[in-house]
């Protein structure tokens, strides 16, 4: 047995009927949608047409959302129904970047996620959903596709439809007849600048309020104003969007930071396990002490932001009594807490004089801090509704973050905890080459080369000339990298108020580099 919805757009009047009915059945709260509908208007006048789009849940055959739940709150029923669990959930929003639909919400009323369930209380007792009863024109049909006898699995056999999206391989089971194509693909149109239909466009706003730099707001795009708004700007000269329900921007400046200090905590003990486990240079207090403290502190900064960041915060132990193991979420957490472990195992180590414990403890140590370091990058790699962050190359520029943000962290703390001229050098040296690397990769792998997809590209023009250009220039490239580079290059010597200066630039750069990448990510819509 298998569960989908068809929409005939032949017959769809735009009468948000099913809309009404989903939000009456479900008690959806003001603000967010299980089910919407979108208006497209084309040409110019008197050659003008308007398209509506009904769109919800696909309830996919391969839901990325169920594949990325940390706690299995989302689920696949036996009848192919992707269902959801709100006393499960945990509120971490990663399966609203890992829809590519735009279908989850966080619900207000509890802090959890929610979606079009398919009626599924109503499908188990043999009634159709609630939205399909309503249509006043037969437009949406529901049904079992594998039965050959079912009018959806006639429709769909007998009729040309599309679904969205079908390049993620999710594999929908929401089918459309007779769909424009501008109204199922975002990218397509024009948003609606100001003022739609009948009102203002409420722009979508962070969850969690944007970091407060100059020059980015909370929103997406800012809202206009009366004196703005002219009656050409209703007048379409191509496919406007002029309908639309305003979506949340899932991620802000805990997930921000949260990168940037997993960096340090894992940068400074894998930097201080190679250089001390390979013989690079000798020990010191400042990779014993210096390295262990600021991994420490960092990771504990880092699975505080975590847990924060959760919508239920008072749940997050679910990630380890029901951990959903094909989730990066889930694995991420078990890496985080194995590396502090053997951080806590060092630490005391350190304490009670146990050098030969300490030394043999580098290399688990040092392979946790690698994976720490990277894992992020698996789990980006599951949000497929943010095509931005699905670089292949993502892996490895983590790891070369969290080598940037060791040295540079460390240089930082030597001004207060000692070591030797060795060590100094070493950690100048490292810094020096991880910024070029990192500015290369930046520049040639993240924003310049081909991107698969329209929506990656539109949001690294977002990054290099667009929205937040002048940020990422000013102070991710000019402040964050070409001025401390400079300083390492050109000063003779290790002079550790050379090393303070270029390490807080590089930490700066960074730190505003994550947030422009996040939200550029974030920026394109997905419905």
């Amino acid at each position: 047995m298998k569960m989908g919805f068809l929409i005939d757009h032949r017959k769809c009047i735009g009468c948000h009927a099913c809309s009404v009915a989903c939000k009456e059945e479900h008690q959806v709260a003001l603000g967010v949608y299980r089910t919407w509908v979108k208006y497209v208007e084309k040409g110019a006048f008197p050659n003008t047409q308007r398209n509506f789009t009904v769109l919800r849940c696909n309830h996919c055959e391969d839901a990325p959302c169920v594949t990325i739940c940390p706690v299995t709150a989302l689920y696949k029923a036996d009848n192919g129904i992707v269902d959801f669990d709100p006393e499960v959930c945990i509120g971490c929003k990663a399966c609203m970047q890992a829809c590519p639909y735009d279908a989850l919400y966080i619900d207000p009323k509890n802090n959890t996620a929610a979606k079009c369930n398919f009626c599924a209380h109503r499908v188990e007792v043999g009634l159709q959903p609630s939205c399909e009863i309503v249509c006043p024109t037969q437009a949406i049909v529901s049904g079992d596709l594998d039965a050959p006898d079912s009018h959806i699995a006639q429709l769909t056999t007998r009729e040309p439809v599309r679904v969205r999206k079908p390049e993620k391989g999710t594999v929908p089971q929401l089918f459309y007849i007779d769909a424009d194509e501008n109204s199922l693909t975002p990218s397509s149109t024009v948003p609606p600048k100001d003022y739609g239909m009948w009102s203002q466009v409420a722009q979508p706003e962070i969850t969690d309020t944007a970091m407060p730099l100059p020059g980015l707001s909370t929103s997406l795009t800012g809202p206009g104003n009366a004196a703005d708004f002219s009656i050409h700007d209703l007048i379409p000269k191509q496919p406007r969007t002029v309908y639309d329900v305003a979506h949340a921007v899932p991620w802000g400046q805990k997930v921000s930071l949260y990168i940037w200090t997993k960096s340090i905590a894992a940068g400074a003990f894998l930097l201080s396990a190679l250089g001390v486990g390979l013989g690079l240079v000798p020990d010191s207090p400042l990779l014993i002490w210096g390295a262990l403290l600021l991994a420490l502190i960092f990771l504990g900064i880092t699975t505080g932001l975590l847990i924060f960041d959760l919508k239920r915060p008072e749940r997050f132990f679910k990630i380890v009594l029901r951990p959903q193991w094909r989730s990066w979420v889930a694995i991420g957490g078990f890496v985080l807490m194995i590396y502090g472990a053997l951080l806590g195992l060092s630490f005391l180590a350190a304490v009670f004089g146990m050098t030969g414990l300490r030394h043999v403890l580098f290399w688990p140590g040092g392979v946790m801090a690698i994976l720490a370091a990277i894992y992020t990058a698996f789990l980006f790699a599951q949000a497929k509704g943010r095509d931005f962050w699905l670089s292949p190359a993502l892996p490895g520029h983590l790891l070369l973050h969290a080598v940037l943000a060791g040295a540079a962290s460390l240089a930082v703390v030597n001004i207060v905890v000692p070591s030797n001229p060795e060590t100094a050098s070493w950690l100048d040296t490292l810094m020096l080459w991880s910024l070029l690397g990192n500015l290369f990769i930046t520049l040639v792998g993240e924003l310049w080369l081909p991107h698969g997809t329209q929506d990656a590209a539109k949001a690294a023009t977002m990054m290099w000339r667009g929205a937040y250009a002048k940020l990422f220039w000013g102070l991710v490239v000019v402040v964050g990298h070409a001025v401390p580079l400079l300083l390492l290059a050109l000063v003779p010597g290790t002079v550790l108020l050379v090393s303070l200066v270029a390490g807080v630039l590089s930490l700066i750069g960074l730190l505003i580099y994550e947030h422009l990448w996040l939200m550029a990510g974030q920026a394109v819509p997905l419905s």
